[in-house]
């Protein structure tokens, strides 16, 4: 490790006697698993590991990104040489610059119960066939099952011309499933995605064995007792997982300050927010959206970001108004602020872009039952089975997976097929109340090109919605 850290130290160095105005270097390895369990036979097992180091350098205005997994002095030095000449040769009319930040010196690691290099990949494949098996033994028609496990531990080392060194080492989990039940010629599938970082203690802190065989039983009740979701105007109390997805969806992407400056727009798409946008209001004031990278064990936990800059705590929406924009250095610059540490990158071989982390609406004191007793007729759509945004993140639609109708304030029989499909802001303006029932569940943020399909978090309470129009 000294070795590569000493490369490290050399890239920055030698990118400043080239010419570089600035220079960084990020060492990664990673030491992927990952399997797939099919009706309970191991369909497709691997086990990996990758290395190397990207060189990043700003230059007569220009930005240039090289990286090798050639772990030499010598090539090493051709990487910034390349990096240098690609940063001299943009000839930018407007030259780029990244907002000031102070020099980090720091080390952090995600601590693990059980570490996940301990557990062989045969003791996790058994683990989840124990998991598979109590679905099995629920005696419902599920012909189809569907597990993936994903492990990776990821070190690095980060080093720039301004004096930042920063070691960390993260070990991260993902479980998701797929489940299909059938009762005669009507079928109900679900799909859902869990992450950690941590160890091997994530079976039993997400209790990964109850949730699976939980939503195979409400599958099965909505089969045998689902009836027609009401449509027209009335409240919906939603869950967590709705939440989270509506955050990461309508909040998240469209406060990428990137995307805000029209930068995604060919990849990952635009957004409703202007580069004017702060104080523009999108929702009531009980809704407070936030993105926080320090969320102790959530999958996209990080001290300091891919630029060296700490993480922190981000309101996105604060009291129903966007407060401030997802930021990297390039991007504060150009907003006069600074960066949020919000800059991180799939791998060692590709730039850090503007990303969210652990995106969720933060939690107040309401409880499940007293949102629900507040509502004359309504839906509590509780999980979602369907979504899809537009590539501005204004107009969204919502399908429900397990809903059920609310009447006089309880809580009465499934309902099916749940629809809810408005803009941004009359959702969020529709918001009156919000739980204290905080979730998270694992998803993958995508953007760039070529694509970066990133650890994110999901998350949220339940909260209840007035007068929204289903269908």
């Amino acid at each position: 490790m000294d070795g590569e850290h000493d490369l490290v130290d050399f890239a920055v160095d030698y990118a400043r006697q080239k010419g570089a105005a600035y220079a960084e270097a990020r060492f990664e390895r990673q030491e992927p698993e990952e399997f797939i369990l099919k009706n309970g036979t191991l369909d497709a097992l691997y086990v990996g590991a990758d290395r190397g180091i990207g060189v990043r350098v700003l230059a007569k205005g220009g930005l240039g990104f090289a990286a090798t997994n050639t772990m030499t002095k010598a090539e090493v030095r051709t990487i910034v040489d390349d990096a240098v000449r690609m940063a001299k040769g943009a000839k930018r009319e407007t030259p780029i610059t990244f907002a000031e930040e102070e020099a980090v010196t720091t080390e952090w690691t995600v601590p693990e119960q059980t570490k996940l290099a301990d557990v062989t990949v045969e003791d996790k494949i058994a683990a989840f066939r124990e998991i598979d098996r109590a679905v099995k033994e629920l005696g419902f028609k599920i012909p189809s099952r569907y597990f993936q496990l994903s492990c990776n531990r990821i070190t690095k080392y980060f080093a720039n011309s301004e004096g930042s060194r920063i070691r960390s080492y993260s070990p991260r989990l993902r479980t998701s499933f797929f489940l299909t039940v059938v009762q005669g010629a009507d079928a109900e599938q679900s799909h859902r995605d869990y992450g950690w970082s941590g160890g091997w203690e994530a079976l039993r802190e997400l209790n990964v064995t109850q949730r699976v065989t939980d939503e195979a039983r409400s599958m099965q009740r909505s089969l045998l007792e689902g009836k027609k979701s009401p449509e027209g105007k009335m409240d919906l109390v939603v869950g967590p997982q709705v939440s989270g997805i509506a955050a990461h969806e309508s909040c998240g992407h469209p406060t990428e300050a990137d995307r805000v400056l029209g930068r995604e727009a060919s990849q990952a798409g635009k957004s409703f927010i202007g580069p004017d946008g702060i104080g523009m209001k999108v929702g009531s004031e009980v809704v407070n959206v936030c993105d926080d990278p320090t969320v102790e064990h959530a999958i996209a936990y990080y001290a300091t970001d891919d630029e060296g800059v700490r993480a922190r705590r981000r309101y996105l929406y604060k009291e129903g108004k966007v407060n401030e924009f997802l930021q990297n250095r390039e991007t504060a610059s150009a907003f006069g602020t600074r960066s949020n540490g919000a800059s991180r990158a799939v791998n060692y071989n590709v730039e850090a872009i503007v990303r969210m982390a652990n995106t969720f609406v933060e939690p107040k004191d309401h409880t499940i039952e007293e949102m629900i007793e507040g509502v004359h007729f309504g839906v509590y759509m509780k999980s979602f089975m369907e979504w899809n945004i537009d590539d501005k993140r204004f107009n969204a639609k919502y399908a429900g997976r397990e809903a059920y109708l609310i009447e006089n304030g309880e809580v009465k029989h499934p309902v099916r097929r749940t629809v809810v499909e408005l803009t941004t802001p009359t959702f969020w303006s529709a918001v009156d109340a919000v739980g204290k029932d905080l979730e998270f569940e694992a998803g993958f943020c995508g953007k760039s090109d070529p694509s970066q399909a990133l650890d994110a978090s999901l998350g949220g309470p339940t909260m209840r919605l007035r007068n929204v129009y289903l269908r």
